[in-house]
């Protein structure tokens, strides 16, 4: 047997290895197939006590919304009647229940304006401080957004009172300026200015905080780009901030939305529990409906109502908050 036969029977044949991707594709396919259904276990309960604190409260308000339920099927003497869409009828043909839609509307609307305003003005200030400064601005603003509405609205009525207020004390300061004695809640107009403010003053730490941490993320390259391109201070926010934050605005402007159209007790409290016309937004007429007049049907009916005007915001923000991950 000569060299070169030996050595050719002793060379092993090639051993053919599968391609990396075919290798690669059974284990894969079992971690994609068990990692779906992670997320909906983590949820899960989640999702459990939501269906259990939101589910029955949801059934109940829809269906009295549909029945004829006064005080005397609350004590049993007479029972529930099907009424159909009555309620809703008599609700929507209300002028008054119009009238209080638009004002809940002008207020939630200039509310969410001045948070998010003077919030992003707060935001872009505590980056050019100094950093115990920026811890200082940041423990006042979480001990107010801390601070009991009950507690707040309490500060909010002494500093507005018409006698022994320290905001007209302060007016009265000024030359020419005479608000002694002043009632601020003699118009509805001044008055719901005043409990937008106070509103306001409890919603913009939030913004402020989730604003400050949007910033940080922000690359400073590219502002340093812009302004060496010539743009200034303002084109700098507009064309390099402002696209960056705005899926955080979009949520903040959406939860402040959604918030600022359910305030109840700082319209109840403030107006010593009987608001009166030119004070009702939606939440405060739903509860006088139910609970003063006693027509708990129709009350539960203007909840609905306001329940599917506040889905319609959220299906904005959702529509808002795809639009930028297709971009993305």
């Amino acid at each position: 047997m000569s060299a070169a036969e030996t050595t050719t029977a002793k060379v092993p044949p090639a051993r053919q290895s599968p391609p990396p991707s075919a290798a690669r594709e059974q284990p894969r396919r079992k971690r994609t197939n068990g990692g779906a259904a992670v997320p909906w276990a983590l949820l899960a309960p989640c999702l459990l006590i939501l269906a259990l604190v939101l589910g029955y409260p949801l059934v109940r308000l829809v269906t009295l919304s549909f029945q004829k339920f006064g005080q005397s099927q609350l004590w049993g003497f007479q029972p529930a009647e099907s009424v159909g869409f009555d309620n809703f009828s008599k609700v929507l043909g209300d002028s008054e229940f119009w009238a209080v839609v638009v004002r809940t509307i002008v207020f939630a609307g200039g509310s969410v304006i001045f948070t998010m305003v003077i919030g992003m003005l707060i935001a872009l200030l505590l980056q050019r401080v100094s950093g115990w400064v920026k811890t200082l601005i940041n423990v006042v603003l979480v001990a107010s957004w801390g601070m009991p509405i009950i507690v707040a609205t309490t500060v909010f009525k002494w500093l507005f009172d018409s006698d022994y207020g320290v905001f007209n004390a302060l007016l009265s300061k000024l030359p020419g300026v005479d608000m002694v004695g002043h009632n601020w809640f003699a118009s509805g107009t001044q008055g719901l200015a005043v409990i937008m403010l106070l509103v306001v003053w409890g919603a913009v730490p939030f913004v402020v905080i989730t604003l400050s941490a949007g910033l940080t993320q922000v690359p400073a390259e590219l502002e340093e780009a812009a302004r060496l391109d010539g743009a200034g201070a303002w084109g700098v926010f507009r064309y390099v901030t402002l696209p960056i934050l705005k899926p955080i605005i979009v949520m903040l402007t959406t939860l402040s939305v959604i918030w600022d159209m359910g305030v109840f007790p700082q319209v109840f409290v403030m107006r010593g529990g009987h608001p009166e016309a030119e004070f009702q937004l939606l939440t405060t007429y739903s509860y006088d409906r139910a609970f003063v007049v006693n027509d708990y049907a129709q009350g539960s009916a203007i909840a609905l109502l306001t329940v599917l005007l506040l889905l319609g915001v959220v299906a904005v923000y959702m529509r808002q908050m795809l639009k930028i991950g297709e971009v993305e």
